[in-house]
């Protein structure tokens, strides 16, 4: 008998009885029709990051996380000032994941441009209005284009590239102080490897042995200057990572179940790392041809109406 493969087969099928893969499916695919939406209605988007992140956000807020309710309105509201003396009320966009105290999981986003794609996922999980993606990118919006702490679902301003995973790392080391229960998950992107805070975060995330800290980075393997591999080279990126102490487990960023069985990886006092690899024109092969050119997309004029008839084929279902 092969203990092992049993093991694997119960492992498995615990999932398959907790998780609604369906549900994640169907979300992923809502996300990325909401974003070419946008994408044509703005005149312009960060669609190629929707489109190789989808699952891996459905995921996130499809039930692999513990949320709780949305703490904040559904539809967005207008932008409320920084904070200060005069603004004490002030309130960042955590609360539409709802509570953060003992027992719940947080959320942190790194890469301030894939907002539209936590808004999108936010509706689809409806945490978020439908109407409210009309305020996207619009003066005086909450739901901006490069997310900051008041925007829907980021719970902190990232500044440049790769300091989000030593607040997230802080944010754990806290809760582990405190003997809080949950976890604290970040998404990131790969360009973010390029940077040196990024492996210092790393770093002193497995020295304070943060096994609560969770990272899915989404793989696409471009930036704006072209490929990620020609750019500056990251690869291999598992071994890098885990020579800086963490736990590392490779999967198809596309595969629901996949991701969904990363999160259960055994850390052994380690942080643990998902390296989704994915696919920046996936749904859409209509794209493959500007490869590696969508870090911004922007329909050419005789573009547009072949994309708003992929739009409504997505949104019969035929896609």
């Amino acid at each position: 008998m092969d203990v092992g493969s049993n093991v694997v087969q119960s492992t498995q099928l615990k999932l398959d009885e907790q998780y609604e893969y369906k549900k994640m499916e169907q979300m992923a695919h809502g996300i990325r029709q909401r974003v070419l939406e946008l994408t044509i209605e703005k005149n312009g988007c960060y669609l190629s990051q929707a489109l190789s992140s989808a699952e891996t956000v459905a995921v996130l807020y499809g039930g692999l996380m513990k949320l709780g309710e949305s703490q904040a309105p559904f539809d967005a509201p207008a932008f409320g000032g920084i904070p200060g003396n005069s603004n004490k009320d002030y309130v960042t966009g955590a609360a539409y994941n709802g509570p953060t105290g003992p027992g719940y999981d947080r959320l942190l986003i790194s890469p301030a441009h894939y907002a539209v794609v936590i808004y999108a996922a936010l509706v689809e999980s409806g945490r978020l209005s439908p109407d409210s993606l009309k305020e996207f990118n619009v003066d005086g919006s909450i739901v901006e284009q490069i997310g900051a702490e008041h925007s829907p679902g980021f719970e902190l301003t990232t500044g440049s590239f790769g300091q989000a995973i030593s607040q997230a790392g802080g944010i754990a080391h806290a809760r582990k102080m405190r003997n809080e229960e949950g976890r604290v998950f970040l998404f990131m992107s790969d360009g973010e490897l390029e940077e040196g805070q990024t492996w210092e975060g790393i770093q002193a995330a497995a020295h304070y042995k943060l096994d609560n800290l969770v990272v899915y980075v989404d793989v696409n393997g471009q930036q704006y200057d072209g490929w990620t591999k020609d750019v500056m080279n990251i690869e291999p990126i598992n071994s890098r990572i885990e020579a800086f102490g963490g736990t590392c487990v490779t999967v198809d960023g596309h595969n629901i179940k996949e991701l969904v069985k990363a999160s259960q990886a055994p850390t052994e006092g380690k942080p643990l790392f998902v390296l989704c690899y994915t696919n920046s024109a996936q749904g859409l092969p209509e794209l493959d041809y500007r490869k590696p050119n969508l870090h911004f997309v922007r329909f050419r004029d005789h573009e547009v109406e072949q994309f708003k008839a992929i739009l409504e084929k997505m949104k019969k279902g035929v896609r």
